[in-house]
This record gives C-alpha cells, structure tokens and sequence, in this order.
C-alpha cells in the first residue's frame, strides 16, 4: 500500500480549515495548528506568501515555499499522524476547501490580515484562502477571523461588522491579564484557547472564567 493509501485511509475526529495570512501574530495560528494535531483534528492548511515572510521574521521556523514540502516539514515539526496536516497553494482551485461539498465545518483565518478580511467582506475569492472563507459564508458554516491591528481605521471595522452579520465570529488577537501571564506563549495561548473553545473542543489552556482564578 502507498503512502497515499496509507494517508486516505486515516480516520480523524475531525476537520478543520486553517488559514495563515500575513498579519503580526503568526504564533497565534502556528500553535492552533499544534493544539489541533494533538487534538486528534485534520487540517486543511493554506499559508499564504505574506505569511511565510512573517514566520519567518516572527519565529525560528523556516518554511519551505511549496505546499507538499511545506506539509512534510510541519508534519515532522508538530508530529502529526499521516495525511493529518494537508497544505494547499494559493491556486489550487481542486483542493477539498473549494466547495462546499468537500470543505470541514469549520474554518479559522489566524492571524487575519485586513487586506484578507477585506477581501472575504466583499466576497473577492482570488485565491484558495478568499474561495475557501467564501465557501464558508455561503454554507453558513463556521468562519473565526482573528484580526492583528492597530489603530483599526473605519474600513476596517465596517468590514469586521460587515462580515458579523453574515455569521462569521471575529475574535480579536487581544489576549486578557487577569491569568497574571508569565511568557508570550501564556499570552498566545489565552487567544488559542478562545478558538477553541468557539469551535466546541474542550481545552487546558486557559481555565473557564470564575475557576482557580485567585
């Protein structure tokens, strides 16, 4: 049996589209993508070009360019099971996230740049990132856009309620204190623990509000 085979055949609890654009704040979509994987979840990935020169300012991690190179890598890197991690090029219009017939339930934009979100508001769909999220809207199915800016300018947030009113859930990269946190990573991990909890799995990253607060 090839390896192909081998990856069609595994069976996860579930699937999930994951996207990563070129807004600050990749670690937020990065460790989403790990918590995912030992959760047991496929991910249908697409990393968009700005996002790789943001990785690659922001983190250690030095992604390969093309997609099945780039899925080997983070395969290895976040010990994902066979075919549990799939990565898509920006034009793969045959990828499973381009219809609605093929594509999760779900699909998280983290970080979201605002060229994307504008792009998703006015239902653009140059490429797999924009068709996939657009899928998403027209299925009603679940879309979380985590937007990384600051100031946000009026065409930014008209877009944000623009994109709320159509069902999609925009979850600022705006981590909370009252965990008293201690490193970054407890600060990615408040935005992380947020997305999954939207997406209805249980989590150990952050404890529910009112528990072992003091």
């Amino acid at each position: 049996m090839s390896s192909k085979d081998q990856a069609a055949e595994q069976v996860f609890a579930r699937r999930v589209t994951l996207a990563i654009t070129g807004a600050s704040g990749v670690q937020y979509g990065l460790r989403l993508l790990q918590c995912l994987v030992e959760l047991d979840t496929q991910v249908l990935l697409m990393v968009s070009k700005a996002a790789q020169v943001v990785i690659a300012t922001e983190t250690d991690l030095k992604l390969p360019g093309a997609p099945d190179a780039m899925e080997a890598f983070l395969s290895e890197h976040f010990q994902a099971r066979a075919g549990q991690v799939k990565v898509y090029g920006r034009e793969q219009w045959m990828a499973p996230v381009a219809s609605g017939s093929g594509a999760p339930s779900a699909m998280v934009v983290c970080p979201c740049s605002t060229g994307t979100l504008s792009a998703i508001a006015c239902g653009a769909s140059n490429n797999l990132i924009e068709r996939a999220a657009d899928v998403a809207l027209k299925e009603r199915r679940q879309l979380l856009l985590v937007p990384r800016e600051a100031p946000y300018s009026e065409i930014h947030l008209e877009h944000m309620l623009k994109l709320t009113r159509m069902g999609a859930v925009v979850v600022p990269a705006s981590p909370g204190f009252y965990q008293k946190p201690q490193s970054v990573e407890e600060m990615v991990d408040f935005i992380v623990a947020r997305l999954l909890s939207q997406l209805g799995y249980e989590q150990n990253l952050l404890p529910r509000w009112g528990e072992n607060m003091l």
